[in-house]
């Protein structure tokens, strides 16, 4: 299995996927080597609300272009599911990630996502929702509940959850919980689960059964019972699966 799950699209001041597209490129290329050839991506673009899922698709192909990739998205097809049957890459994008689980559950993209990543090594990007897609739930997603999916249920292609944009901040003013409250609140109520909150910039690969973090900014690991800890590049996250 081989994942790289991208905390943000965007980093403040620059284009659209521009920190993260040379790990991408690296990542799909990788995985070319490896026997999996990718020349094109089925891309997953239901996280988008206020923008059609042309416009996205037209956007992420753009940047793929860049290290030519084609960008195939699920949407056009008849059968979604079928599509991911034949995929040489799964890539999510991130968006609401509420309005991603209920449209993907609806498909019926589950199933053959998971037997696509799992059981045949094809290779899964997410960034933001996208990411949060490959947790056992949405629990620790950033975004309002703007529709109901059937379940909180995500794809479980990782054992623990994560918080994209994970961010220490307290603004002057602001009276309401912090994002590390909110984390504690979720450790409180589901005791076995650990919670990685993925800064901006940072994102996480898995291949060959080990995690590692990519990025300058440490990750922040939050578990029942224990105080945060702070973990970097330099450490081996391979436990945490």
């Amino acid at each position: 299995m081989r994942l790289l799950l991208i905390s943000n699209s965007t980093n403040a001041g620059e284009a659209y996927l521009e920190y993260p597209k040379r790990n991408i490129a690296d990542f799909l290329a990788a995985s070319s080597t490896a026997g999996n050839r990718v020349d094109t991506v089925l891309f997953v673009p239901y996280a988008a609300v206020t923008f059609s899922y042309d416009d996205y698709q037209a956007k992420v192909a753009a940047r793929f272009a860049e290290f030519g990739v084609k960008v195939d998205s699920v949407h056009r097809y008849e059968n979604p599911a079928e599509a991911v049957r034949k995929a040489q890459a799964i890539v999510v994008g991130g968006g609401n990630t509420f309005h991603l689980a209920k449209t993907m559950q609806d498909q019926g993209l589950y199933e053959p996502i998971c037997e696509a990543v799992i059981g045949r090594g094809v290779p899964y990007i997410g960034w933001s929702a996208g990411s949060n897609m490959s947790c056992p739930t949405i629990c620790t997603t950033n975004d309002m509940p703007i529709v109901e999916p059937l379940s909180f249920k995500a794809l479980n292609l990782v054992p623990f959850q994560i918080n994209p944009h994970y961010l220490d901040a307290h603004p002057d003013g602001h009276a309401g919980e912090t994002r590390e409250m909110r984390i504690e609140e979720y450790i409180a109520a589901n005791k076995g689960m650990n919670v990685a909150g993925l800064r901006e910039g940072c994102m996480l690969l898995v291949e060959d059964g080990k995690m590692s973090l990519i990025g300058e900014r440490p990750l922040r690991l939050f578990r029942y019972g224990q105080p945060p800890r702070e973990l970097t590049a330099a450490d081996d996250l391979s436990f945490l699966l």
